[in-house]
């Protein structure tokens, strides 16, 4: 290890640099197995870019106690049940997108109103880097920083990725582009609810379609569910070989999630070793 990588590690708090047990898998001979093989069946959720079921006649509670509801299940209703509050903006069709080139879609992005997100934003954050790369990593959406310059990871979180990209001898803007699940800064820094990411997700599905990466790092939990359409539990799935549309897919913790929990970083260096051998495996 090279006196500048000892030194990054460092600043991500990951000094001294513990090996892993067991001998380190050798570039050449990570296998990309179907996600089948590798994890339990992720099961799909509703969202608002699918069909709801039709309606079932619900029957009354044994107990007078209110039936307790998960946060996912919350969204979930919210996205399936409420009707807005006023109504949306113009939707921008599949069809529509399928045709845009990378002008077209940021100005579709600039100018969406699809969901409420926008209410409150100073611009859209479209997305930054290579739009040729291999890599692709997508956070969860935009916060205040990000909302006042309109690029990804500026922040603190930001400072965090450029340190964990340039660990694995990544570097922003060279071969790496960094997307996010929602273009609009949710309120506050809150979580996205499922029906943005839902809405939002067209724009991501066309902004992977241009670059074509070999590899997307998902960061986070929303990133996550929104590439796979599925619940996820971030501890149950890192470390394991995901898919997105035939494009291999890997799931590590938000950066943001580590500053405010440092003993992870350990986990999320992990991960990123796993990422670059996986790279390291894909063919040309």
């Amino acid at each position: 290890m090279n006196l500048r990588t000892e030194s990054i590690l460092r600043e991500m708090g990951l000094a001294p640099l513990w090996k892993l047990r067991g001998a380190e898998v050798a570039q050449d001979t990570i296998q990309l197995e179907p996600v089948a093989n590798q994890t339990t069946p992720i099961a799909p959720i509703p969202s608002a870019r699918q069909e709801a079921p039709p309606p079932v006649a619900r029957q009354p509670q044994p107990s007078s106690v209110p039936a307790r509801e998960s946060g996912t299940m919350a969204g979930m209703r919210r996205a399936l049940e409420s009707a807005p509050s006023e109504p949306a903006g113009p939707a921008v069709t599949s069809g529509t997108l399928a045709d845009m080139d990378w002008g077209a879609l940021q100005q579709a992005v600039a100018n969406c109103t699809a969901c409420g997100l926008c209410k409150q934003r100073k611009q859209a954050v479209f997305g930054v880097g290579d739009r040729h790369a291999d890599w692709l990593f997508v956070g969860e959406g935009p916060g205040a920083d990000e909302d006042e310059r309109g690029e990804p990871f500026v922040g603190p979180a930001g400072k965090l990725l450029d340190a964990m990209l340039a660990a694995i001898q990544l570097r922003r803007g060279e071969n790496v582009y960094i997307a996010n699940a929602v273009k609009c800064r949710p309120p506050g820094n809150r979580t996205p609810e499922l029906d943005e990411t839902a809405t939002c997700f067209p724009f991501l599905q066309r902004q992977i379609a241009l670059i074509r990466p070999k590899l997307i790092v998902a960061l986070g939990r929303p990133a996550a569910q929104t590439l796979l359409g599925a619940e996820v539990k971030i501890g149950e799935v890192r470390g394991r070989l995901l898919d997105y549309q035939g494009i291999p897919l890997i799931i590590t913790y938000h950066p943001a999630y580590l500053l405010r929990n440092l003993p992870e970083k350990a986990k999320s260096w992990e991960d990123l070793c796993f990422a670059r051998r996986t790279m390291g495996a894909i063919p040309p």
